[in-house]
């Protein structure tokens, strides 16, 4: 998944502190024209001198404007009226303008870098990097169109060169927000060593730790600590960003794509609502459609999500990969396919669920092999916690699951598998705190409330036994639950009449 607000335009917004112009001042005597250029997004006052003082040089080597046919003050005007459609989304007309005022100055880098901001906004990214390019062969060192095209090769996976652009505005402006930005995605997707990844990290919390710093700022932030294996550390930067822009839409899929890693559900569902009620539907919004549904096990509806994206990324072509695996039930198919690729991790964790509950000691082994390849895969982790539990090796599931709470705290099914392996080992205050999480979590599942029935059964906690009884008849299936609600009812009077009579702890 790309983030498209690494361009040094963010998406179809226009970042204005103020409108801009270009203005013209005129010597009276040589009748020399100086622009200065128009600037959509907050630069330090060094750089706007430079791109004055590079203008100025300019000018003093090409021929006079004045033997030009056209008045170049003709092209400034056009290039306002641009300016002016552009700031009130009128792309289309705006380019017209800028097209027209490049036809009367052709070496006008201003026009060119905001004509590709608006193609780039309308999604025509060859066009805009083409006026990217040629603002750039104007002004050589003017890092905002810089910014743009190598931000925009990124998202073509032209890393190489998107690498070259963006470090060398870094040499010019080491502390450039987009230009880092861009940079940290780069090396996180290219898996870049620690050692770099947390160079980029120091130089980003630097900026964040600053007046004002940027919702982008804090989300690329995030990006860095989550690759470093800080959880804790990224969902904090994540809700710092939301709370800057409750509209950034790369943290509102960060957020979600915790929200499923964590396994809640209800969540990741709700801010995938709130992203579709801000865009249209995207590639990247399909493929985050297709985790959740793979995730709930609806490997049909996930299908059709990964159809829907034209241009697959990686994270599309692995999930691909990962529901052929899981829609097979074929164990002994999956474990031939493995002899030939022995660390694929997408057919040892499948292995880890189909051999769960008929072969235990081997499903441990391919969960272990799997948190092996991908140590920091929540999903492998939890997957060998629950081969623990099922091969009944309580005492090493808890200290496991307990590693993996510290690491992602709202994972459902890593509680669930502790509260479990607690309660095995009749360990109830401690397993009725995690079963109590359970309650919190999801309120209408029934067999948690049966659970902590009977553990304060056993704590001699009556009345509170009673009541969670109770709701676990109220959720339970009728069916599917009829052992246990028989128990359940044998149960209920004693403990009516040991309440009545005031027995068990208050």
């Amino acid at each position: 998944m790309f983030r498209t607000e690494n361009l040094g335009i963010a998406g179809n917004q226009i970042h204005r502190r103020k409108k801009a112009r270009v203005i013209i001042f005129k010597d009276s005597v040589k009748t020399m024209y100086f622009l200065t250029p128009a600037i959509y997004v907050r630069v330090p006052q060094f750089v706007v001198s430079a791109i004055i003082l590079g203008i100025f040089v300019f000018l003093l080597n090409t021929t006079s404007f004045a033997q030009n046919t056209d008045d170049p003050i003709d092209a400034v005007a056009v290039f306002n009226q641009a300016q002016d459609l552009h700031e009130k989304g009128d792309l289309a007309g705006a380019i017209k303008l800028y097209d027209q005022a490049l036809k009367i100055l052709p070496e006008f880098p201003e026009a060119e870098y905001q004509r590709g901001v608006a193609e780039l906004a309308l999604g025509k990214e060859v066009e805009a990097e083409k006026s990217f390019r040629r603002a750039i062969e104007l002004r050589a060192d003017w890092t905002l169109p810089m910014t743009s095209l190598g931000s925009l090769l990124l998202k073509s996976g032209s890393m190489a060169e998107a690498e070259s652009i963006l470090t060398k505005v870094r040499e010019i402006e080491p502390q450039n927000p987009p230009a880092i930005v861009a940079l940290s995605d780069l090396r996180r997707r290219s898996n870049s060593s620690p050692e770099v990844l947390q160079q980029l990290l120091t130089a980003i919390t630097a900026l964040t730790s600053k007046a004002n710093p940027t919702a982008s700022l804090w989300s690329a932030r995030a990006d860095l600590e989550l690759a470093l294996g800080r959880r804790n550390e990224a969902k904090t930067s994540i809700a710092t960003a939301l709370a800057i822009d409750p509209k950034y839409r790369w943290a509102l899929f960060q957020a979600a794509n915790f929200a499923l890693s964590d396994g809640d559900m209800s969540r990741a569902r709700q801010i995938v609502a709130n992203i579709e009620a801000l865009t249209p539907d995207s590639d990247s919004l399909n493929a985050l459609r297709a985790a959740i549904a793979a995730a709930e096990g609806n490997l049909d509806a996930a299908l059709k999500f990964l159809d829907a994206i034209k241009t697959p990324g990686t994270e599309a072509i692995d999930l691909r990969k990962q529901l052929v695996a899981e829609s097979s039930q074929d164990p002994v198919e999956l474990a031939k396919q493995l002899e030939s690729d022995p660390k694929n991790s997408l057919l040892l964790g499948r292995l880890c669920t189909l051999y769960r509950t008929t072969d235990p000691a081997k499903a441990l082994d391919y969960c272990r092999r799997a948190n092996e390849v991908e140590p920091n895969n929540v999903r492998h982790a939890v997957g060998y916690g629950a081969a623990l539990v099922q091969a009944k090796q309580f005492e090493a599931s808890v200290s496991l699951l307990r590693r993996i709470i510290e690491k992602a705290p709202d994972n459902w099914t890593a509680h669930a598998n502790l509260a479990t392996a607690l309660f095995q080992l009749k360990r109830y205050p401690e397993a009725k705190a995690e079963f109590l999480w359970l309650t919190n979590a999801q309120p209408k599942t029934a067999g948690a409330y049966l659970f902590l029935g009977i553990i304060f059964d056993q704590l001699g906690e009556y009345l509170d036994a009673l009541a969670n009884y109770q709701q676990y008849l109220r959720l339970a299936d009728p069916l599917e639950n009829k052992l246990d609600i028989d128990k359940v009812n044998l149960r209920l009077p004693v403990l009516q009449k040991l309440v009545k009579d005031g027995k068990g702890k208050k």
